[in-house]
């Protein structure tokens, strides 16, 4: 069929045509976005799932919707190798520029100013990657102690009193949550903390990746209290059949009762691969209906296409040992796994294997559902691991 016409598009965060399964959780956060609006207290909230389940799509969604209320969203993707301080300072930067464009100065969004740039001429040194290049005057005692705790809830605090001044709210949304380091990822739940004790007009949509849970527990004890963390998985079958049907019959297509079945095999329900299957099979079929045939070429297509960008890009940043680690892993099949069993299939103790699968952890491809077990946050990457390392020999 025509591929201009194609109504599926996979990529990193692209909206689907249909967000089907989702609307309890868009409820959640839209009255949330009300509540902090209103200056009425209302959790964050913490989306949290394997890769490909949607949670940045879910994020961007909320984000447009907090923006369609007249909100201002500082939109953050953390990266590993960065700080909290660095990514924040010039998004928050920008925010106040924004809120203020136009307006002469009040008060608050003056000494708000003011906080950004003590903030960041007091933790340049600690957190080197910072950037300082801000054109606006600091204030002696105000959010330039040097540390990021106390500092940080200052500088969040005057942003969100500049808000509440100017009669708006402020949404941080934040993805790739879990790169963020335990320490900073402290001060952060700290100086929200406050602020939702003051009742200010400020709020955070986080995503991650499952490990996250347990990284802001162990970051701060009160963390389960001040936001909802809630579970993004992939979709069941009605919602996963509506995902992949419904963008086709408003093209004025459809898919045999057997390929749907075969579709839905296929992706097991994961958002994005409903959307590469649905991709492919379209652009694979000669006409409407599309037919087992077609799904089944779409597959090959679909797993070729992955092994070189979505599952290649991960096994790409692994080390020798890490991939071995994660080979082994997938000669026991999708997981999850207990770590002895991986330290068996190694012929090494668990005890040494550890930092391998702390390393691991730390990167975002394996997290422990519970005590004692390792599965992959990638779905379907034990079938990448034996297609690309067919004959696994362990050391």
């Amino acid at each position: 069929m025509d591929p201009r016409t194609n109504p599926y598009s996979p990529g990193a965060g692209n909206p689907p045509p249909e967000f089907a399964g989702r609307d309890q959780i868009l409820e959640q956060a839209d009255i949330a976005l009300d509540r902090i609006k209103a200056r009425r207290p209302a959790r964050g909230i913490i989306l949290y799932g394997l890769r490909g389940v949607g949670k940045t799509v879910l994020l961007n969604k909320i984000s447009l919707e907090a923006e369609s209320k007249k909100l201002y969203v500082v939109r953050i993707e953390s990266p590993e190798d960065r700080s909290l301080p660095a990514i924040l300072i010039p998004t928050i930067r920008s925010t106040l520029l924004k809120i203020s464009r136009g307006k002469a100065l009040k008060d608050k969004l003056a000494k708000a100013m003011r906080a950004v740039a003590g903030f960041a001429n007091a933790l340049k040194l600690k957190y080197s990657d910072i950037e300082v290049g801000l054109n606006f005057e600091k204030e002696v005692g105000l959010a330039d102690s040097g540390d990021l705790e106390i500092d940080l809830t200052d500088l969040l605090t005057e942003v969100a009193e500049a808000a509440a001044e100017n009669g708006t709210a402020i949404v941080l949304a934040i993805d790739e949550l879990q790169y963020v380091q335990e320490e900073q990822l402290a001060a952060l739940i700290s100086a929200l903390h406050r602020i939702s004790q003051k009742q200010l007009p400020m709020t955070m949509i986080a995503a991650g990746l499952p490990q996250l849970l347990g990284q802001m527990g162990r970051a701060k004890s009160y963390a389960e209290r001040l936001f909802e963390f809630t579970p993004i998985d992939k979709l069941d079958e009605a919602a996963a059949k509506e995902a992949l049907c419904k963008p086709a019959i408003q093209e004025g297509a459809a898919y045999d009762n057997s390929a749907i079945r075969e579709i839905l095999r296929q992706t097991q329900g994961y958002p994005y691969f409903l959307q590469e299957w649905g991709k492919h099979s379209w652009n694979i079929a000669a006409a409407s209906p599309i037919t087992l045939q077609d799904a089944t070429d779409a597959t090959s297509a679909a797993l070729a296409e992955l092994d070189l960008s979505f599952f290649r890009v991960r096994f790409d940043r692994l080390t020798p040992t890490e991939k071995t680690y994660v080979r082994a892993m997938a000669e026991l099949g999708a997981g999850p796994h207990r770590s002895g069993d991986i330290a068996t299939i190694l012929k090494k103790k668990v005890s040494t294997i550890a930092p391998i699968r702390g390393s691991l952890i730390k990167k975002g491809m394996i997290y422990g559902p519970s005590h004692g077990d390792t599965a992959f946050t990638v779905p379907l990457f034990d079938g990448f691991m034996k297609r690309t390392i067919p004959n696994f020999i362990a050391d």
